[in-house]
Protein backbone atom coordinates (compact mmCIF):
# COMPACT_ATOMS: atom_id res chain seq x y z
CA UNK A 1 0.00 0.00 0.00
CA UNK A 2 3.21 2.34 1.00
CA UNK A 3 4.37 1.31 -2.25
CA UNK A 4 1.20 2.28 -4.60
CA UNK A 5 0.78 5.68 -2.57
CA UNK A 6 4.44 6.35 -3.33
CA UNK A 7 5.70 4.68 -6.35
CA UNK A 8 8.86 5.93 -6.68
CA UNK A 9 9.73 3.87 -3.39
CA UNK A 10 10.19 0.86 -6.08
CA UNK A 11 13.27 2.21 -7.63
CA UNK A 12 14.96 4.74 -5.14
CA UNK A 13 16.70 2.04 -3.54
CA UNK A 14 18.53 1.38 -7.01
CA UNK A 15 20.05 4.82 -6.37
CA UNK A 16 22.73 3.14 -4.01
CA UNK A 17 24.26 1.47 -6.84
CA UNK A 18 27.08 4.28 -8.63
CA UNK A 19 26.27 3.16 -11.85
CA UNK A 20 22.45 3.81 -11.60
CA UNK A 21 23.22 7.25 -10.29
CA UNK A 22 25.64 8.08 -12.94
CA UNK A 23 22.94 6.92 -15.65
CA UNK A 24 20.62 8.51 -13.98
CA UNK A 25 23.02 11.89 -13.97
CA UNK A 26 23.84 11.51 -18.02
CA UNK A 27 20.43 10.96 -19.15
CA UNK A 28 19.00 13.58 -17.12
CA UNK A 29 21.87 16.29 -18.71
CA UNK A 30 20.91 15.21 -22.11
CA UNK A 31 17.26 15.29 -21.64
CA UNK A 32 17.49 18.76 -20.09
CA UNK A 33 19.77 20.25 -22.86
CA UNK A 34 16.91 19.02 -25.46
CA UNK A 35 13.83 20.59 -23.47
CA UNK A 36 15.12 23.78 -22.59
CA UNK A 37 15.28 25.35 -25.77
CA UNK A 38 12.33 22.50 -27.19
CA UNK A 39 10.10 23.83 -24.00
CA UNK A 40 10.81 27.63 -24.82
CA UNK A 41 9.46 27.02 -28.50
CA UNK A 42 6.04 24.81 -27.54
CA UNK A 43 5.10 27.34 -24.69
CA UNK A 44 4.64 30.00 -28.20
CA UNK A 45 2.24 26.84 -29.73
CA UNK A 46 0.25 27.20 -25.97
CA UNK A 47 0.00 30.66 -27.28
CA UNK A 48 2.06 31.92 -23.79
CA UNK A 49 5.38 33.85 -23.37
CA UNK A 50 8.82 31.59 -23.60
CA UNK A 51 9.78 31.62 -20.30
CA UNK A 52 6.21 29.18 -19.70
CA UNK A 53 7.75 26.33 -21.39
CA UNK A 54 10.54 26.56 -18.63
CA UNK A 55 8.36 26.75 -15.89
CA UNK A 56 6.20 23.77 -17.38
CA UNK A 57 9.51 21.92 -17.89
CA UNK A 58 9.83 21.88 -13.73
CA UNK A 59 7.07 21.02 -10.87
CA UNK A 60 5.46 18.46 -13.70
CA UNK A 61 8.18 16.73 -14.67
CA UNK A 62 9.48 16.31 -10.86
CA UNK A 63 6.19 15.28 -9.48
CA UNK A 64 5.19 13.15 -12.63
CA UNK A 65 8.47 11.44 -12.22
CA UNK A 66 8.19 10.39 -9.04
CA UNK A 67 4.45 9.30 -9.18
CA UNK A 68 4.14 7.61 -12.35
CA UNK A 69 4.70 3.85 -12.93
CA UNK A 70 7.13 4.26 -16.24
CA UNK A 71 10.88 4.91 -15.18
CA UNK A 72 11.95 6.55 -18.86
CA UNK A 73 9.10 8.33 -19.37
CA UNK A 74 9.62 12.10 -19.75
CA UNK A 75 7.12 14.49 -18.97
CA UNK A 76 6.42 18.20 -19.95
CA UNK A 77 5.36 20.19 -22.96
CA UNK A 78 4.53 18.67 -26.01
CA UNK A 79 3.29 19.93 -29.71
CA UNK A 80 0.26 18.68 -29.51
CA UNK A 81 -0.99 19.37 -25.73
CA UNK A 82 0.51 22.80 -26.60
CA UNK A 83 -1.50 23.90 -29.54
CA UNK A 84 -4.75 22.11 -28.37
CA UNK A 85 -4.14 24.46 -25.15
CA UNK A 86 -3.94 27.43 -27.13
CA UNK A 87 -7.39 26.48 -29.71
CA UNK A 88 -9.08 25.81 -26.30
CA UNK A 89 -8.57 28.53 -24.29
CA UNK A 90 -8.10 31.36 -27.14
CA UNK A 91 -12.05 31.53 -28.23
CA UNK A 92 -13.00 31.36 -23.70
CA UNK A 93 -11.01 34.03 -23.15
CA UNK A 94 -12.09 36.23 -25.79
CA UNK A 95 -15.37 35.18 -24.95
CA UNK A 96 -14.73 36.18 -21.08
CA UNK A 97 -13.22 39.64 -22.64
CA UNK A 98 -14.55 43.35 -22.40
CA UNK A 99 -14.86 45.14 -25.62
CA UNK A 100 -11.91 46.82 -26.53
CA UNK A 101 -9.25 44.95 -25.08
CA UNK A 102 -5.81 45.74 -24.98
CA UNK A 103 -3.07 42.54 -25.94
CA UNK A 104 -1.75 43.37 -21.92
CA UNK A 105 -5.29 42.78 -20.98
CA UNK A 106 -5.79 39.95 -23.19
CA UNK A 107 -2.49 38.12 -21.85
CA UNK A 108 -3.50 39.06 -18.22
CA UNK A 109 -6.76 36.87 -18.58
CA UNK A 110 -5.47 34.31 -20.78
CA UNK A 111 -2.27 32.60 -18.46
CA UNK A 112 -4.20 32.31 -15.31
CA UNK A 113 -7.07 30.94 -17.60
CA UNK A 114 -4.54 28.38 -18.57
CA UNK A 115 -3.60 27.47 -15.01
CA UNK A 116 -7.24 26.44 -14.77
CA UNK A 117 -7.24 24.51 -17.84
CA UNK A 118 -4.20 22.34 -16.44
CA UNK A 119 -5.96 21.77 -13.11
CA UNK A 120 -8.82 20.77 -14.77
CA UNK A 121 -6.86 18.44 -16.80
CA UNK A 122 -4.83 16.94 -14.19
CA UNK A 123 -8.06 16.84 -11.84
CA UNK A 124 -9.59 14.80 -14.97
CA UNK A 125 -6.28 12.08 -15.28
CA UNK A 126 -6.10 12.18 -11.66
CA UNK A 127 -9.88 10.81 -11.16
CA UNK A 128 -10.04 8.55 -14.04
CA UNK A 129 -6.45 6.55 -12.74
CA UNK A 130 -7.76 6.71 -8.86
CA UNK A 131 -10.72 5.23 -9.49
CA UNK A 132 -8.98 2.42 -12.50
CA UNK A 133 -10.95 4.16 -15.12
CA UNK A 134 -7.84 4.25 -17.32
CA UNK A 135 -9.86 2.18 -20.00
CA UNK A 136 -11.58 4.85 -20.90
CA UNK A 137 -9.42 6.12 -23.11
CA UNK A 138 -9.60 3.51 -25.25
CA UNK A 139 -12.94 5.54 -26.88
CA UNK A 140 -10.12 7.43 -28.89
CA UNK A 141 -9.42 4.67 -31.06
CA UNK A 142 -5.60 4.12 -32.13
CA UNK A 143 -6.93 5.02 -36.22
CA UNK A 144 -9.27 8.35 -34.62
CA UNK A 145 -5.84 9.29 -32.91
CA UNK A 146 -3.60 8.41 -35.90
CA UNK A 147 -5.87 10.68 -38.23
CA UNK A 148 -5.32 13.74 -35.34
CA UNK A 149 -1.89 13.07 -34.93
CA UNK A 150 -1.09 13.49 -38.29
CA UNK A 151 -3.27 16.32 -39.10
CA UNK A 152 -2.17 18.34 -35.81
CA UNK A 153 1.08 17.38 -36.43
CA UNK A 154 0.53 19.22 -40.34
CA UNK A 155 -1.49 22.46 -38.49
CA UNK A 156 1.58 22.86 -36.32
CA UNK A 157 4.23 23.06 -38.80
CA UNK A 158 1.57 25.31 -41.05
CA UNK A 159 1.21 27.94 -38.32
CA UNK A 160 5.58 28.42 -38.08
CA UNK A 161 5.72 29.04 -41.40
CA UNK A 162 4.86 32.93 -40.87
CA UNK A 163 8.01 32.97 -38.43
CA UNK A 164 10.24 31.26 -40.68
CA UNK A 165 9.78 33.45 -43.38
CA UNK A 166 9.55 36.50 -40.95
CA UNK A 167 6.14 37.97 -41.85
CA UNK A 168 2.89 38.38 -40.31
CA UNK A 169 -0.04 35.92 -40.17
CA UNK A 170 -3.32 37.93 -40.72
CA UNK A 171 -6.17 37.22 -38.02
CA UNK A 172 -6.46 35.80 -34.81
CA UNK A 173 -6.28 32.37 -33.27
CA UNK A 174 -9.85 31.58 -33.41
CA UNK A 175 -10.17 32.90 -37.23
CA UNK A 176 -10.72 30.34 -39.63
CA UNK A 177 -6.84 28.82 -40.25
CA UNK A 178 -6.74 27.58 -43.95
CA UNK A 179 -9.23 30.66 -45.57
CA UNK A 180 -7.73 33.22 -43.49
CA UNK A 181 -4.53 32.87 -41.57
CA UNK A 182 -2.37 30.40 -44.10
CA UNK A 183 -3.97 32.24 -47.27
CA UNK A 184 -2.40 35.40 -45.41
CA UNK A 185 0.60 34.21 -45.29
CA UNK A 186 0.88 33.27 -48.76
CA UNK A 187 -0.43 36.59 -49.82
CA UNK A 188 2.42 38.13 -47.55
CA UNK A 189 5.54 36.40 -48.72
CA UNK A 190 6.69 39.43 -51.03
CA UNK A 191 7.32 40.21 -47.95
CA UNK A 192 9.97 38.02 -46.35
CA UNK A 193 12.35 39.33 -43.84
CA UNK A 194 16.12 37.94 -45.44
CA UNK A 195 17.62 37.76 -42.25
CA UNK A 196 14.81 35.66 -40.70
CA UNK A 197 14.85 33.81 -43.44
CA UNK A 198 18.32 32.85 -43.56
CA UNK A 199 18.63 32.11 -39.50
CA UNK A 200 15.19 29.93 -39.76
CA UNK A 201 17.05 27.63 -43.06
CA UNK A 202 20.40 28.10 -40.73
CA UNK A 203 18.51 26.24 -37.72
CA UNK A 204 16.80 23.81 -40.32
CA UNK A 205 20.06 22.82 -41.72
CA UNK A 206 22.15 22.32 -38.39
CA UNK A 207 19.01 20.12 -37.01
CA UNK A 208 19.14 18.04 -40.22
CA UNK A 209 23.16 17.30 -40.56
CA UNK A 210 23.65 16.58 -36.99
CA UNK A 211 20.55 14.25 -36.84
CA UNK A 212 22.20 12.64 -40.09
CA UNK A 213 25.69 12.40 -39.65
CA UNK A 214 26.53 12.90 -36.01
CA UNK A 215 22.76 11.25 -34.09
CA UNK A 216 24.46 11.17 -30.55
CA UNK A 217 24.66 14.57 -30.40
CA UNK A 218 21.67 17.45 -29.45
CA UNK A 219 20.91 19.20 -32.56
CA UNK A 220 18.60 21.01 -31.11
CA UNK A 221 20.92 22.10 -28.81
CA UNK A 222 23.39 23.08 -31.29
CA UNK A 223 21.18 24.77 -33.65
CA UNK A 224 19.81 27.09 -30.75
CA UNK A 225 23.50 27.87 -29.31
CA UNK A 226 24.90 28.73 -33.01
CA UNK A 227 21.99 30.68 -34.28
CA UNK A 228 21.99 32.32 -30.72
CA UNK A 229 25.53 33.56 -31.00
CA UNK A 230 25.04 34.53 -34.81
CA UNK A 231 21.98 36.88 -33.60
CA UNK A 232 24.46 38.26 -30.87
CA UNK A 233 27.32 39.07 -33.51
CA UNK A 234 25.21 40.11 -36.35
CA UNK A 235 23.08 42.77 -34.42
CA UNK A 236 20.12 40.19 -35.69
CA UNK A 237 17.50 42.54 -33.27
CA UNK A 238 18.62 45.49 -34.92
CA UNK A 239 18.34 44.23 -38.52
CA UNK A 240 14.58 43.85 -37.37
CA UNK A 241 14.57 40.70 -36.54
CA UNK A 242 12.28 39.11 -33.57
CA UNK A 243 14.38 37.10 -30.55
CA UNK A 244 13.51 36.24 -27.34
CA UNK A 245 14.34 39.29 -25.61
CA UNK A 246 14.54 39.59 -21.60
CA UNK A 247 13.34 36.03 -19.71
CA UNK A 248 12.56 36.82 -15.93
CA UNK A 249 14.73 35.23 -13.92
CA UNK A 250 13.82 32.95 -11.11
CA UNK A 251 11.57 30.28 -10.23
CA UNK A 252 7.96 30.36 -11.11
CA UNK A 253 6.11 31.56 -8.00
CA UNK A 254 2.74 29.93 -5.87
CA UNK A 255 0.01 31.32 -7.73
CA UNK A 256 -3.73 30.23 -7.72
CA UNK A 257 -5.35 29.32 -11.08
CA UNK A 258 -8.08 31.67 -12.00
CA UNK A 259 -11.46 29.67 -10.44
CA UNK A 260 -14.38 30.39 -12.74
CA UNK A 261 -17.66 28.77 -13.30
CA UNK A 262 -18.27 30.99 -17.00
CA UNK A 263 -14.23 29.22 -17.99
CA UNK A 264 -15.32 25.79 -16.28
CA UNK A 265 -18.11 25.78 -18.47
CA UNK A 266 -16.34 26.81 -21.68
CA UNK A 267 -13.46 24.69 -20.81
CA UNK A 268 -14.74 21.22 -19.35
CA UNK A 269 -14.73 19.10 -23.07
CA UNK A 270 -11.58 20.67 -23.98
CA UNK A 271 -9.80 19.89 -20.88
CA UNK A 272 -11.22 16.13 -21.23
CA UNK A 273 -9.89 16.15 -24.39
CA UNK A 274 -6.62 17.40 -23.78
CA UNK A 275 -6.67 15.40 -20.98
CA UNK A 276 -7.27 11.65 -22.76
CA UNK A 277 -5.08 12.78 -25.83
CA UNK A 278 -2.15 13.25 -23.36
CA UNK A 279 -2.38 10.32 -21.54
CA UNK A 280 -2.73 8.18 -24.80
CA UNK A 281 0.21 9.73 -25.99
CA UNK A 282 2.43 9.11 -22.36
CA UNK A 283 1.36 5.74 -22.02
CA UNK A 284 1.80 4.40 -25.62
CA UNK A 285 5.11 5.72 -25.35
CA UNK A 286 5.56 4.06 -21.99
CA UNK A 287 4.34 0.78 -23.23
CA UNK A 288 6.89 0.99 -25.98
CA UNK A 289 9.84 1.45 -23.52
CA UNK A 290 8.53 -0.78 -21.15
CA UNK A 291 8.77 -3.57 -23.81
CA UNK A 292 12.68 -2.58 -24.05
CA UNK A 293 13.61 -2.25 -20.52
CA UNK A 294 11.35 -5.57 -19.36
CA UNK A 295 9.59 -3.01 -16.61
CA UNK A 296 6.36 -3.12 -15.94
CA UNK A 297 3.98 -0.20 -16.86
CA UNK A 298 0.38 0.57 -14.38
CA UNK A 299 -2.04 2.48 -16.89
CA UNK A 300 -3.95 3.77 -14.05
CA UNK A 301 -0.52 4.92 -11.70
CA UNK A 302 0.75 6.56 -14.86
CA UNK A 303 -2.43 8.47 -15.25
CA UNK A 304 -2.51 9.89 -11.23
CA UNK A 305 1.19 10.70 -11.92
CA UNK A 306 0.38 12.55 -14.91
CA UNK A 307 -2.75 14.40 -13.46
CA UNK A 308 -0.57 14.77 -10.25
CA UNK A 309 1.83 16.85 -12.26
CA UNK A 310 -0.91 18.68 -13.88
CA UNK A 311 -2.85 19.40 -10.77
CA UNK A 312 0.22 20.84 -8.59
CA UNK A 313 1.87 22.42 -11.91
CA UNK A 314 -1.22 24.49 -12.27
CA UNK A 315 -0.29 26.16 -8.68
CA UNK A 316 3.49 26.91 -10.26
CA UNK A 317 2.03 28.45 -13.47
CA UNK A 318 2.24 25.86 -15.45
CA UNK A 319 0.04 24.52 -19.07
CA UNK A 320 -1.05 20.99 -19.55
CA UNK A 321 1.68 18.44 -19.84
CA UNK A 322 1.96 15.14 -20.79
CA UNK A 323 4.56 12.44 -22.11
CA UNK A 324 6.74 13.26 -24.97
CA UNK A 325 8.19 11.01 -27.83
CA UNK A 326 11.45 12.49 -28.59
CA UNK A 327 12.55 12.81 -25.03
CA UNK A 328 11.76 9.54 -23.72
CA UNK A 329 13.82 8.26 -26.43
CA UNK A 330 16.46 10.39 -26.20
CA UNK A 331 16.11 9.59 -22.27
CA UNK A 332 15.88 5.59 -23.08
CA UNK A 333 18.64 5.86 -25.40
CA UNK A 334 21.03 7.73 -22.83
CA UNK A 335 20.66 4.94 -20.39
CA UNK A 336 17.81 5.95 -17.76
CA UNK A 337 17.29 3.50 -15.63
CA UNK A 338 14.85 5.08 -12.95
CA UNK A 339 12.55 7.90 -12.64
CA UNK A 340 15.38 9.91 -10.90
CA UNK A 341 16.85 11.00 -13.96
CA UNK A 342 13.52 13.61 -15.19
CA UNK A 343 14.19 14.65 -11.20
CA UNK A 344 17.80 15.43 -12.92
CA UNK A 345 16.19 17.34 -16.25
CA UNK A 346 14.38 19.28 -13.30
CA UNK A 347 17.38 20.66 -11.27
CA UNK A 348 19.01 21.73 -14.42
CA UNK A 349 15.55 23.52 -15.44
CA UNK A 350 15.48 25.43 -12.06
CA UNK A 351 19.35 26.03 -12.47
CA UNK A 352 18.04 27.81 -16.10
CA UNK A 353 15.77 29.69 -14.59
CA UNK A 354 17.75 30.92 -11.28
CA UNK A 355 21.47 31.57 -13.65
CA UNK A 356 21.05 31.17 -16.83
CA UNK A 357 18.14 33.14 -18.90
CA UNK A 358 20.60 36.11 -19.93
CA UNK A 359 21.78 33.66 -22.36
CA UNK A 360 18.78 33.23 -24.18
CA UNK A 361 18.26 36.76 -24.74
CA UNK A 362 18.99 36.75 -28.52
CA UNK A 363 17.84 33.91 -29.66
CA UNK A 364 15.72 34.21 -32.86
CA UNK A 365 12.46 33.03 -32.60
CA UNK A 366 12.77 31.82 -36.35
CA UNK A 367 14.78 29.38 -34.66
CA UNK A 368 12.12 28.34 -32.12
CA UNK A 369 9.77 27.73 -35.51
CA UNK A 370 12.26 25.51 -37.09
CA UNK A 371 12.45 23.47 -33.34
CA UNK A 372 8.78 22.91 -33.81
CA UNK A 373 8.79 22.00 -37.82
CA UNK A 374 11.75 19.68 -37.38
CA UNK A 375 9.82 18.14 -33.96
CA UNK A 376 6.20 17.62 -35.17
CA UNK A 377 7.52 16.60 -38.82
CA UNK A 378 8.37 13.60 -36.97
CA UNK A 379 4.67 12.84 -36.04
CA UNK A 380 3.13 12.63 -39.40
CA UNK A 381 2.98 9.30 -40.54
CA UNK A 382 1.08 8.59 -43.96
CA UNK A 383 2.44 4.97 -43.51
CA UNK A 384 0.48 4.29 -40.29
CA UNK A 385 -3.27 5.22 -42.20
CA UNK A 386 -2.19 3.06 -44.98
CA UNK A 387 -1.46 0.57 -42.74
CA UNK A 388 -5.05 0.72 -41.10
CA UNK A 389 -6.79 1.21 -44.20
CA UNK A 390 -5.29 -2.42 -45.41
CA UNK A 391 -6.35 -3.34 -42.00
CA UNK A 392 -9.83 -2.76 -41.77
CA UNK A 393 -11.83 -0.17 -44.33
CA UNK A 394 -13.89 1.11 -41.66
CA UNK A 395 -11.09 1.90 -39.47
CA UNK A 396 -9.09 3.67 -42.70
CA UNK A 397 -12.12 5.63 -43.33
CA UNK A 398 -12.09 6.84 -39.31
CA UNK A 399 -8.97 7.63 -39.60
CA UNK A 400 -8.89 9.74 -43.09
CA UNK A 401 -12.33 11.20 -42.04
CA UNK A 402 -10.46 12.61 -38.34
CA UNK A 403 -7.75 13.73 -40.50
CA UNK A 404 -9.82 16.34 -42.95
CA UNK A 405 -12.31 17.01 -40.40
CA UNK A 406 -9.00 18.15 -37.39
CA UNK A 407 -7.46 20.10 -40.79
CA UNK A 408 -10.68 21.35 -41.84
CA UNK A 409 -12.07 23.18 -38.09
CA UNK A 410 -8.63 24.36 -37.20
CA UNK A 411 -8.16 26.21 -34.74
CA UNK A 412 -10.88 24.00 -33.40
CA UNK A 413 -8.87 20.84 -32.94
CA UNK A 414 -10.96 19.36 -31.09
CA UNK A 415 -14.12 18.88 -33.20
CA UNK A 416 -11.88 16.66 -35.01
CA UNK A 417 -11.16 14.34 -32.75
CA UNK A 418 -14.82 14.33 -31.72
CA UNK A 419 -16.09 13.69 -34.81
CA UNK A 420 -13.50 11.19 -35.50
CA UNK A 421 -14.12 9.55 -32.03
CA UNK A 422 -18.08 10.19 -32.26
CA UNK A 423 -17.66 8.57 -36.11
CA UNK A 424 -15.25 5.31 -34.86
CA UNK A 425 -17.92 4.12 -32.67
CA UNK A 426 -20.56 4.68 -35.18
CA UNK A 427 -18.29 2.20 -37.72
CA UNK A 428 -17.84 -0.24 -34.47
CA UNK A 429 -21.91 -0.41 -33.96
CA UNK A 430 -22.35 -1.14 -38.24
CA UNK A 431 -19.60 -3.66 -37.82
CA UNK A 432 -21.04 -5.76 -35.18
CA UNK A 433 -25.14 -5.27 -36.35
CA UNK A 434 -24.17 -7.66 -38.68
CA UNK A 435 -21.27 -10.42 -37.23
CA UNK A 436 -21.07 -13.51 -39.14
CA UNK A 437 -23.82 -16.42 -39.17
CA UNK A 438 -22.97 -19.54 -40.66
CA UNK A 439 -24.71 -22.78 -41.44
CA UNK A 440 -22.33 -25.64 -40.67
CA UNK A 441 -22.27 -29.01 -42.60
CA UNK A 442 -20.57 -32.04 -41.19
CA UNK A 443 -17.30 -32.81 -41.87
CA UNK A 444 -15.64 -36.38 -41.87
CA UNK A 445 -18.64 -37.27 -39.50
CA UNK A 446 -18.60 -35.08 -36.44
CA UNK A 447 -16.44 -31.95 -37.25
CA UNK A 448 -18.96 -28.99 -38.03
CA UNK A 449 -17.54 -26.90 -40.65
CA UNK A 450 -18.92 -23.88 -42.78
CA UNK A 451 -20.80 -24.86 -45.55
CA UNK A 452 -19.90 -21.76 -47.47
CA UNK A 453 -16.53 -22.50 -47.04
CA UNK A 454 -15.91 -26.39 -47.15
CA UNK A 455 -17.26 -28.12 -50.12
CA UNK A 456 -19.15 -31.46 -50.24
CA UNK A 457 -19.95 -30.72 -46.94
CA UNK A 458 -23.10 -33.52 -45.23
CA UNK A 459 -26.26 -32.04 -44.00
CA UNK A 460 -29.99 -33.17 -43.69
CA UNK A 461 -32.94 -31.57 -44.02
CA UNK A 462 -33.86 -32.46 -40.61
CA UNK A 463 -31.33 -30.56 -38.72
CA UNK A 464 -29.65 -27.10 -38.87
CA UNK A 465 -26.36 -26.52 -37.42
CA UNK A 466 -25.83 -22.60 -37.14
CA UNK A 467 -23.08 -20.64 -35.84
CA UNK A 468 -23.20 -17.10 -34.56
CA UNK A 469 -19.92 -14.96 -34.30
CA UNK A 470 -20.80 -11.77 -32.29
CA UNK A 471 -22.47 -11.14 -28.84
CA UNK A 472 -25.94 -10.89 -28.79
CA UNK A 473 -27.10 -6.79 -27.94
CA UNK A 474 -29.59 -4.72 -28.96
CA UNK A 475 -27.98 -3.18 -32.35
CA UNK A 476 -27.84 -6.97 -33.85
CA UNK A 477 -30.45 -8.76 -32.40
CA UNK A 478 -32.57 -8.11 -35.17
CA UNK A 479 -30.34 -9.69 -37.41
CA UNK A 480 -30.19 -12.80 -35.38
CA UNK A 481 -33.55 -13.52 -35.51
CA UNK A 482 -34.20 -12.71 -39.06
CA UNK A 483 -31.35 -15.18 -39.79
CA UNK A 484 -32.77 -17.94 -37.74
CA UNK A 485 -36.16 -17.62 -39.08
CA UNK A 486 -34.46 -17.63 -42.93
CA UNK A 487 -32.63 -20.82 -41.73
CA UNK A 488 -35.77 -22.88 -40.90
CA UNK A 489 -37.42 -21.44 -43.90
CA UNK A 490 -34.96 -23.19 -45.77
CA UNK A 491 -35.25 -26.32 -44.35
CA UNK A 492 -38.65 -27.04 -44.05
CA UNK A 493 -38.34 -30.21 -42.64
CA UNK A 494 -35.84 -28.99 -39.75
CA UNK A 495 -36.84 -30.66 -36.50
CA UNK A 496 -33.80 -29.66 -34.68
CA UNK A 497 -31.46 -26.28 -34.66
CA UNK A 498 -28.08 -26.63 -32.59
CA UNK A 499 -26.86 -23.10 -32.57
CA UNK A 500 -22.65 -23.32 -31.76
CA UNK A 501 -22.19 -20.56 -29.58
CA UNK A 502 -18.49 -20.56 -28.77
CA UNK A 503 -18.36 -17.00 -30.57
CA UNK A 504 -21.60 -15.66 -28.17
CA UNK A 505 -19.15 -13.68 -25.50
CA UNK A 506 -21.80 -10.91 -24.30
CA UNK A 507 -25.92 -10.82 -24.08
CA UNK A 508 -27.98 -7.67 -22.90
CA UNK A 509 -31.35 -7.59 -22.12
CA UNK A 510 -32.49 -7.17 -25.62
CA UNK A 511 -30.80 -10.62 -26.75
CA UNK A 512 -32.53 -12.34 -24.18
CA UNK A 513 -35.87 -11.61 -24.74
CA UNK A 514 -35.34 -12.46 -28.30
CA UNK A 515 -34.03 -15.56 -27.64
CA UNK A 516 -36.96 -16.11 -25.54
CA UNK A 517 -39.45 -15.43 -27.90
CA UNK A 518 -37.21 -17.95 -30.48
CA UNK A 519 -37.27 -20.87 -28.25
CA UNK A 520 -40.59 -20.58 -27.38
CA UNK A 521 -41.98 -19.49 -31.00
CA UNK A 522 -39.62 -23.06 -32.28
CA UNK A 523 -40.93 -25.09 -29.92
CA UNK A 524 -44.40 -24.20 -30.93
CA UNK A 525 -43.94 -25.38 -33.89
CA UNK A 526 -41.83 -28.53 -32.75
CA UNK A 527 -38.73 -27.41 -33.33
CA UNK A 528 -36.02 -28.08 -30.68
CA UNK A 529 -33.24 -25.30 -29.94
CA UNK A 530 -30.14 -26.93 -28.77
CA UNK A 531 -27.25 -24.71 -27.71
CA UNK A 532 -23.41 -25.85 -27.92
CA UNK A 533 -20.31 -24.12 -26.18
CA UNK A 534 -22.53 -21.32 -23.86
CA UNK A 535 -20.19 -19.20 -22.15
CA UNK A 536 -20.25 -18.58 -17.91
CA UNK A 537 -21.78 -15.36 -18.59
CA UNK A 538 -24.13 -16.18 -20.91
CA UNK A 539 -25.42 -18.75 -18.73
CA UNK A 540 -25.39 -16.56 -15.58
CA UNK A 541 -28.06 -14.78 -17.45
CA UNK A 542 -30.28 -17.22 -18.77
CA UNK A 543 -30.34 -18.58 -14.89
CA UNK A 544 -31.18 -15.21 -13.85
CA UNK A 545 -34.12 -14.65 -16.60
CA UNK A 546 -35.07 -18.02 -16.04
CA UNK A 547 -34.51 -18.75 -20.11
CA UNK A 548 -32.88 -22.01 -19.19
CA UNK A 549 -36.02 -23.07 -18.19
CA UNK A 550 -37.66 -22.27 -21.39
CA UNK A 551 -34.67 -23.97 -23.33
CA UNK A 552 -34.23 -26.62 -20.74
CA UNK A 553 -30.50 -27.69 -19.27
CA UNK A 554 -30.91 -31.20 -20.89
CA UNK A 555 -30.90 -29.21 -24.44
CA UNK A 556 -27.80 -27.33 -23.19
CA UNK A 557 -23.92 -29.14 -23.72
CA UNK A 558 -19.89 -27.62 -23.28
CA UNK A 559 -19.24 -28.69 -26.73
CA UNK A 560 -20.74 -29.41 -30.54
CA UNK A 561 -19.39 -32.66 -29.92
CA UNK A 562 -21.28 -34.14 -26.99
CA UNK A 563 -24.28 -32.00 -28.11
CA UNK A 564 -24.06 -34.40 -31.36
CA UNK A 565 -23.17 -37.58 -29.23
CA UNK A 566 -26.36 -37.13 -27.46
CA UNK A 567 -28.66 -36.62 -29.69
CA UNK A 568 -27.12 -39.71 -31.60
CA UNK A 569 -27.42 -41.53 -28.19
CA UNK A 570 -31.19 -40.02 -28.13
CA UNK A 571 -32.00 -41.12 -31.49
CA UNK A 572 -29.71 -44.77 -31.22
CA UNK A 573 -29.35 -43.83 -35.36
CA UNK A 574 -25.45 -43.96 -35.48
CA UNK A 575 -25.61 -39.92 -35.82
CA UNK A 576 -27.50 -40.82 -39.53
CA UNK A 577 -30.03 -38.19 -38.90
CA UNK A 578 -31.32 -36.17 -35.85
CA UNK A 579 -35.80 -36.56 -35.54
CA UNK A 580 -36.56 -37.13 -31.90
CA UNK A 581 -36.47 -34.57 -28.89
CA UNK A 582 -33.93 -35.23 -26.25
CA UNK A 583 -34.91 -36.84 -23.13
CA UNK A 584 -31.78 -37.36 -20.88
CA UNK A 585 -29.20 -36.05 -18.25
CA UNK A 586 -27.54 -33.48 -19.60
CA UNK A 587 -23.97 -33.34 -19.76
CA UNK A 588 -23.58 -30.08 -18.77
CA UNK A 589 -23.52 -29.66 -15.28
Amino acid sequence: MIKKLFPFLTWIHELKDPKVIRADLVAGLTVALVLIPQSMAYATLAGLPEVYGLYISFVPVFVAALWGSSRQLGTGPVAVVSTMTATTLTPVVILMMPSGYTPEQYMAMYIPTAMFLTLLVGLFQFALGAFRLGAIVNFLSHPVIVGFTNAAALFIGLTQVSKIFGVAMPGDASDHFLSVRIWGVIQNLTETHLATFLMGLSAFAIMIIVKRYFPKYPGVLIAVAATTVASYLTGFETLGGKVVGGIPEGLPGFVMPAFSYQAFSHLMIGAIIIAMVGFMEAISIAKAMAAKTKDRVNPNQELMGQGLGNIVGSFFQSYPSSGSFSRSAVNLNAGAKTGFSSVVTAVIVVITLLFLTPLLYHLPKATLAAVVIMAVFGLINLVSVKHIWRANFHDGIAAIITFVATIGFAPKLDHGIILGASLAVVLYLYRTMRPRVAILGRYKGRILRDVSVCDDLETDDKIIAIRFDGSLYFANVAYFEDAMLKAVAEHKDAKYILVVSDGINQIDASGEEVLHHLVERFNENNITVVFSGLKKQILDVMRATHLIEVIAEENIFPTEEQALDAIYECLGMDGDIMQCPLKRKPLFD
